[in-house]
């Protein structure tokens, strides 16, 4: 299944950038480092394990184009993070078909998700183990330096979706065409 089938099928929304138009930011991580989710340290695919900041930042900056998608999900309240965790693994689930899709369509990318990776039910740095499944591993935008409000309102997605709703968002940074 190609890349924009898959979106088509499974996000809201979805809208192509050029990276050159994307805001990056070592500031944006800041988030990350105040450990409000609970995984700074915890994850592999969090900081401070997930590398550099600046790393990361060129290595995203180096793709052409950036496909941007949004999956937005009911939650019973603002308050509800066992919801809000169950809809990051379906976005994250997501993320995993595309990455396979792109894969197969040979394409050169670089996918960046939202939160903590979630591919594993217990992620092997809580015992200090390597990762376990890197095929299935999950960078966050802000630990990218993305500034993820900047990114919706670039693309044109509501970063809010309503009452009682929880919205994801992901890139796929690719050179030439989807």
């Amino acid at each position: 299944m190609r890349v924009t089938t898959l979106l088509n099928k499974h996000a809201q929304a979805f809208a192509i950038l050029n990276t050159g138009e994307i805001r990056f930011d070592p500031a944006f991580r800041v988030s990350c480092e105040s450990n409000a989710c609970g995984f700074y340290g915890a994850c592999w695919m969090c900081p401070p394990d997930v590398g550099d900041v600046h790393v990361l930042m060129a290595r995203a900056k180096s793709y052409e184009h950036a496909l941007v998608f949004q999956t937005v999900h009911e939650i019973a309240d603002s308050f509800d993070i066992e919801g809000m965790r169950r809809a990051s693994k379906q976005h994250n689930r997501l993320i995993y078909q595309l990455r396979r899709a792109a894969e197969r369509q040979v394409m050169d990318c670089f996918l960046l998700g939202a939160g903590a990776c979630g591919g594993c039910k217990t992620c092997a740095r809580k015992k200090n183990e390597p990762c376990t499944h890197p095929d299935r591993a999950v960078v966050p935008l802000e630990a990218a330096g993305v500034d993820v409000y900047q990114l919706a309102k670039l693309s044109g997605l509501p970063y809010m979706n309503g009452k009682n709703t929880v919205t994801y968002f992901g890139a796929l940074f690719y050179r030439g065409n989807t």
